[in-house]
């Protein structure tokens, strides 16, 4: 009889367990993180490279990022749709990191927003990412590198604040990569963020930068293929600042999204 009651006593505790276990979202070992941005995460000019290496073997990373492109012009071209596919392969727990805003800026027509249609891409962005089956992370954009007066210039806090808002009212992770890059870049100064570029500096911008004020240098001719032409300029990151971008992610991932920061290595 006690044997009977002790294997009873068991039976229970199991059929306890499995329906906790049942109700808790299924937790996949292996991972699968999709970029989509601009040139300061794309492949050759950005980070997105730099921190798909930071991720683990089990960790899948696609970095779809597309240089020139703003929160509009990336969907309207056809990349979205690209996205959502990746974003639906079953047999992973996917992450879709969101970062915009330096191409929404006046400019051109094609690319460029107001700050209502900007808010509104991105929160489109996030409820599709989710009926995909995903989970979105919106990444504020990093800063440029331009000084003036010894200060960093600070061109797109309003598309960082806009982004912060998408995420509080959507409820999604956010990876404030503006704030923290702006906070490095200014403590390195105009001379020291020289380094970050693709390329080095010239002269010109040397002199500039130790001033306390930057200007710009010329740029390449582009190539009839299109290809991409490497350059020095105070947005693009070359090696260094593609290592330092991508482990501020990284650090920022580790604080905002634990589940994903297993997946580190």
């Amino acid at each position: 009889m006690d044997a009977m009651c002790g294997r009873l006593l068991m039976l229970l505790i199991a059929a306890m367990t499995l329906s906790c276990c049942a109700s808790r979202p299924v937790r996949y070992e292996r991972a699968h993180v999709i970029l989509v941005g601009d040139s300061t995460m794309a492949r050759s000019t950005g980070y997105g490279d730099a921190l798909c290496a930071r991720f683990d073997a089990r960790t899948r990373c696609d970095n779809l990022a597309r240089g020139g492109r703003s929160s509009k012009s990336y969907r309207a071209e056809g990349f979205w749709d690209d996205a959502l596919a990746h974003a639906r392969e079953p047999g992973y727990l996917t992450y879709v990191l969101i970062q915009f805003g330096h191409n929404d800026q006046p400019g051109k027509a094609e690319r460029s927003t107001t700050s209502l249609e900007f808010s509104a891409n991105l929160h489109r962005y996030v409820d599709e990412v989710r009926a995909a089956g995903a989970v979105p992370v919106l990444v504020t954009p990093l800063t440029r590198r331009s000084f003036r007066s010894a200060k960093l210039v600070d061109g797109l806090g309003p598309w960082a604040d806009a982004t912060a808002a998408v995420a509080q009212t959507s409820g999604t992770a956010l990876l404030d990569l503006h704030r923290d890059s702006m906070t490095v870049v200014a403590a390195m100064g105009a001379v020291g963020a020289l380094s970050l570029a693709e390329l080095p500096p010239p002269e010109s911008a040397v002199a500039a930068a130790a001033t306390g004020t930057t200007t710009e240098a010329a740029k390449p001719l582009p190539l009839a293929s299109g290809a991409h032409v490497p350059t020095f300029d105070y947005t693009h990151l070359g090696p260094k600042g593609a290592g330092l971008f991508s482990g501020i992610v990284a650090a920022e991932i580790a604080d905002a999204v634990p589940d994903l920061a297993h997946h580190l290595k």
